[in-house]
């Protein structure tokens, strides 16, 4: 079988773990990062490095991107040295990124334009996860296009959810990440009433694991509570961030939402305590300094 040639564009705490895979899966893939100096890694496992987005779409026949925010996005795709400049016909064009789906709508149109394909295929799973390839992708685009780079795709990851037309995917993980926000701070909340109640943090976290209150918020995110240990896996102000691009699709299709609503509130918080660069369980910081004691229940 012919390996595909992969573009990877955005080293960072995902991006980096990702283009690692595909690089131990056998894929040849030429990198290119905004900040330069973080591709060494991977150009001891085999990759190459290039100048520019566009000399990246020029070189791959599949270029998936990881970046931070719309705007990163437009200027990595719409830019004067961008992808858009160097894409040609039957070039396939991933974004890996949690971006709005208006922005991955005009990317789809702006791919069939020049005859290549764009599918938005956010995912779930944070830093971990990207470095162990057990992702889980949410795609958006052409269903026959999802199935023919399912093998890239399947090198990242452990499993390819087809949602539906360009855009679904980032709708479904803007849905997704308002649920993980929510259950993060539900965690917390429910660890400062024990912790105020003088309960055990540790064992709080046991019982919650085996009760109804079970989630994967408190399997990832209860040691990091316990031990006050905040290195992202994924950051606070990324969270936010998806918050707010998910207000703003619920104001457009008029969904009530007053549990993000409330959520993204405390990360706005957590924002303006200095905690955005922080792992977002770091959100439980708030509750520590109002209830005054940690959220372990051990001071």
């Amino acid at each position: 079988m012919i390996m595909k040639k992969i573009g990877f564009i955005g080293l960072g705490v995902m991006g980096m773990g990702m283009a690692a895979n595909l690089l131990r899966k056998g894929f040849e893939v030429v990198v290119y990062n905004r900040t330069p100096g973080k591709a060494e890694s991977l150009l001891a496992l085999g990759a190459s490095e290039l100048e520019s987005p566009a000399d990246v779409a020029r070189a791959a026949q599949i270029v998936i991107t990881m970046i931070s925010n719309d705007a990163a996005i437009r200027e990595v795709y719409f830019g004067e040295n961008g992808i858009f400049a160097g894409a040609r016909a039957g070039i396939t064009l991933i974004d890996s990124s949690t971006i709005s789906p208006t922005l991955a709508k005009e990317l789809a149109a702006a791919a069939d334009t020049i005859g290549s394909v764009f599918l938005d295929a956010p995912v779930t799973g944070s830093k971990p996860a990207a470095e162990g390839g057990t992702l889980v992708f949410m795609a958006g685009g052409d269903a026959g296009k999802i199935e023919e780079v399912q093998d890239v795709l399947l090198a990242m990851g452990r499993k390819v959810i087809p949602m539906g037309p360009s855009g679904s995917g980032s709708i479904a993980k803007l849905a997704h990440n308002t649920i993980v926000g929510i259950n993060v701070v539900a965690l917390a909340e429910g660890m400062a009433i024990a912790a105020s109640g003088g309960i055990d943090g540790s064992s709080f976290v046991e019982l919650v694991q085996s009760g109804g209150a079970a989630s994967r918020a408190a399997e990832m995110k209860g040691p990091k509570l316990l031990e006050g240990n905040y290195d992202v896996q994924f950051s606070l102000e990324l969270m936010l961030k998806d918050l707010r691009l998910s207000s703003a699709l619920s104001d457009s299709l008029h969904v009530p939402t007053p549990l993000l609503e409330a959520t993204k509130s405390l990360f706005q918080i957590g924002d303006a305590m200095g905690l955005s660069q922080l792992d977002m369980s770091s959100v439980g910081q708030a509750y520590e300094q109002w209830i005054g004691r940690k959220l372990s229940g051990l001071d």
